[in-house]
């Protein structure tokens, strides 16, 4: 292979000054300095934030001395803005995606170890200036020695840009990587306000009206802002996935995939790795994820979840699991390989997760785990189409509802679940479905609307399945003289193709067991009944499948009976 890829490298100057090979990005910096003082960018985790923004740091900072890193740039053909901005600036980097504590307390221990480090890289220059005064300079130790209170902790970053312009005698430039990794991680661990309100005073004082201040660059994954992080800021503009501007400087476009593709020599393997990585859409780029291409080249295009496996799922598993049946019913169509239309709120709140479904979708669009295909404005937000991406997420999802459903059993017993129902061994399918309802399953989760949670979990329990080629998940169909309620369409001569069909019965209270068991045998024959008689079997049989296995599915709660027959 005749190409060295940076995986696991984030520093700019590494691997512009080592031998690798990258994708040149370099006119990110130009946008930004056309843009206006304080931006704030939102992309997915590992979509490359951390590396633009430290080839940021090294154009601008006026310490860096890192001219021959952009030599051969596309930046270096900017001749005006390179000489008026390059190493032109005091720049102040922070960046804050390691923040990852399960109290506040650490959290906030982290966060000043972390302004120490910042504070520790100027204390030579800025200790021994004769342009600061004591007063200054007693501050900056403090912070140093550990011994400043939380206010001053919380204006720090202010105080060092004024300084360092002080010193410098310039304006500086603060670049925020990652800002809103500490928040989440609030959270999810029970101390979002405390979290809020440090980030709002350490953020709020240094990028609103600070006289020190000539850019100020932001990334995260989300725009959290209702809680009033940045509701002062009136020189902020926001630019998510939705947004045109910085389209493709966050992630690879096509032209600049096949390129990787050429150098490697995996021109063959170009569809499939475009399945698999690809569909992303960020403004009007159609985009493929950078850190999974990457993976895929240097393991020499062996198309795998790269993406996925690595940390920060854990705030989309809890929602995935804990979501309405609504929810998992909408997820169940983007399964099929539909479009779901949604109203997205750019500020994703993350109080609001619990209590709207909106707020759900939001999250999961701006981390990266949906896409939208367009979008309308409206008068309450984006209308957006969304739909999963590739298959690398769609095996996000599938792994999140297998564990769910195979949680407390050994790593083999969903698989065999599975196996059961493929096989048409109906006894051992049924045995285990009623454990899952049993062991896994909430009385809640089956008291609102309880067809379509039976339908959602069916969906989810099969949903491997359409990523290959030897099945497709068809849901709420028209077939013959009506509309079936499920379908998995077998490819295979030696596997069946199973239709369900799913019956609702409302079983009035102080019936015994006995007659309990009557009413749903009675109403899971017909929904056979209705297979048969409705023709629903039609549009299997148009595609040529013989081998078919009739299910009909009768619920009350978390009781059910299941009848079948072969077609």
């Amino acid at each position: 292979m005749s190409i060295r890829l940076p995986v696991g490298y984030s520093d700019f100057k590494e691997i512009a000054g080592g031998e690798f090979d990258f994708v040149d990005k370099s006119l990110f910096i130009k946008e930004v300095l056309e843009d206006t003082q304080v931006v704030l960018i939102t992309r997915p985790r590992r979509f490359g934030k951390t590396l633009n923004m430290s080839m940021l740091r090294y154009f601008l900072d006026i310490n860096a001395n890192a001219a021959d890193l952009f030599a051969n740039l596309k930046i270096s053909q900017e001749k005006e803005l390179f000489a008026k901005h390059h190493s032109q600036y005091p720049v102040i980097y922070l960046t804050f995606k390691d923040i990852k504590e399960n109290t506040y307390e650490d959290a906030y221990q982290k966060v000043v170890r972390m302004i120490q480090l910042v504070y520790a890289d100027f204390s030579n220059v800025l200790l021994n200036s004769d342009k600061l005064i004591a007063f200054q300079k007693k501050e900056i130790n403090s912070i140093l020695e550990g011994k400043a209170n939380r206010a001053a902790i919380g204006g720090s970053v202010l105080f060092l840009s004024k300084c360092l312009h002080d010193h410098y005698g310039r304006k500086v430039c603060i670049l925020i990587d990652e800002y809103d990794t500490p928040v989440q991680e609030g959270y999810l661990n029970n101390y979002y306000p405390e979290i809020v309100r440090l980030f709002r005073n350490l953020l709020g004082a240094a990028l609103k009206d600070n006289v020190y201040l000539f850019k100020a660059v932001l990334t995260g994954i989300l725009r959290v802002s209702k809680e009033s992080m940045f509701s002062d800021l009136n020189n902020l503009m926001v630019y998510s996935i939705l947004n045109q501007e910085y389209g493709d400087y966050f992630g690879f476009t096509e032209d600049e995939v096949s390129g990787l593709l050429a150098k490697a020599n995996l021109q063959a393997k170009a569809e499939e790795i475009k399945r698999w990585y690809n569909g992303y859409q960020f403004g009007n780029h159609r985009i493929y994820n950078p850190w999974s291409i990457v993976n895929c080249i240097m393991q020499r295009g062996l198309c795998n979840l790269y993406w996925v496996n690595t940390s920060g799922n854990d705030l989309v598993r809890q929602l995935l699991i804990k979501s309405s049946e609504s929810f998992k019913t909408q997820l169940a169509r983007l399964f099929e390989g539909q479009m779901v239309p949604q109203l997205i709120n750019e500020n994703v709140v993350f109080g609001d997760l619990n209590k709207s479904e909106s707020a759900i979708w939001s999250l999961f669009l701006m981390a990266g785990y949906l896409t939208a295909d367009s979008f309308e404005a409206t008068e309450r937000g984006p209308l957006c189409q969304l739909r999963l991406p590739n298959r690398e997420v769609r095996g996000l999802y599938r792994n999140i509802i297998e564990g769910w459903l195979a949680d407390g059993f050994d790593s083999n017993w969903y698989d065999t679940f599975l196996d059961a129902l493929l096989d048409g061994n109906i006894v051992e399918f049924e045995n285990r479905f009623k454990l899952i309802l049993e062991r896994i399953v909430s009385v809640h989760d089956v008291s609102y609307m309880p067809e379509a949670f039976y339908h959602g979990l069916l969906v989810g329990i099969t949903a491997r399945l359409g990523d290959g080629n030897d099945y497709s998940l068809r849901s709420n169909r028209e077939s013959g003289y009506g509309r079936y309620d499920y379908m998995i369409l077998s490819h295979l001569v030696d596997k069946p193709t199973i239709i369900f069909e799913f019956k609702k019965v409302n079983v009035p209270k102080k019936k015994s067991l006995k007659e309990v068991k009557h009413l749903l045998e009675k109403a899971a024959k017909e929904a056979l009944d209705q297979i048969n008689s409705l023709s629903y079997l039609a549009e299997a049989k148009s595609q040529g499948a013989s081998n078919i296995l009739k299910m009909g599915l009768a619920f009350s709660g978390k009781r059910f009976v299941l009848m079948h027959e072969r077609g």
